[in-house]
């Protein structure tokens, strides 16, 4: 009988995309208001749509004619981390939370930077709806997913026998090895524009089960 349900954050609960596009716009904010720069989310949100990754910001202010450093490359990018975030649950995952919350313990393992990830979860208002929220980052870098740690970490806090948990999430490539290893269900959630949808990894990496919403959790938990 499954006891906790645990969710990844970043696109199983919303959509990513939506806190990227927020913190562009407000990196472009900043940029018009104190240094007279136009045109930066417009660069930054082209290369992310073309699939660039780690250094869309270079790319931007290049494209916009900026000289910049270290110092202020920094700057911008704590910006984009500390932002207020305009993003919203993605329907399913706001029907899987008012389904199970009065049931089964709930809870959330995430990576990312733990200003941005605490602000996603204020943002989304998810706080009082779980038994435990497990930062990564707070752990240390070396204990993001696919680290065991973070999953025995949840276990610690609520507590509950690994084979009553089951960990749903939408990157095969850190997502389920943890929880694999430690005798949790793994799902996977795999929406038609998800980014990981398609991706192959090791058996060992791989979740239990697939589902292409979480309203379909009712029917893999009977």
């Amino acid at each position: 009988m499954i006891q906790a349900i645990v969710f990844d954050l970043d696109d199983t609960l919303y959509p990513e995309r939506e806190f990227v596009v927020s913190g562009f716009q407000a990196v472009d904010d900043w940029l018009r208001r104190e240094k007279a720069v136009t045109g930066f989310f417009e660069h930054a949100f082209a290369a992310y749509s073309a699939g660039r990754r780690g250094d869309i910001f270079d790319a931007a202010l290049n494209r916009c004619g900026v000289t910049y450093d270290a110092a202020d490359m920094q700057r911008l990018v704590q910006l984009y981390r500390t932002h207020p975030p305009r993003i919203q649950l993605h329907p399913d995952a706001r029907w899987a939370i008012e389904h199970f919350r009065d049931t089964k313990k709930l809870g959330i393992i995430t990576d990312g930077y733990l200003a941005a990830q605490k602000s996603k979860v204020h943002a989304l208002g998810l706080s009082n709806d779980f038994a435990a929220i497990v930062y990564s980052d707070e752990l240390g870098r070396q204990y993001w997913k696919p680290s065991l740690v973070p999953y025995r970490k949840f276990i610690e806090a609520v507590p509950c026998d690994p084979r009553e948990c089951v960990y749903v999430g939408d990157n095969p490539r850190k997502d389920f090895l943890g929880a694999n290893q430690l005798g949790w269900l793994s799902v996977q959630v795999c929406r038609p524009d998800g980014e990981y949808r398609g991706i192959e990894v090791e058996s060992s990496y791989r979740p239990q089960m697939k589902i292409s919403s979480l309203t379909e959790l009712a029917d893999v938990l009977e």
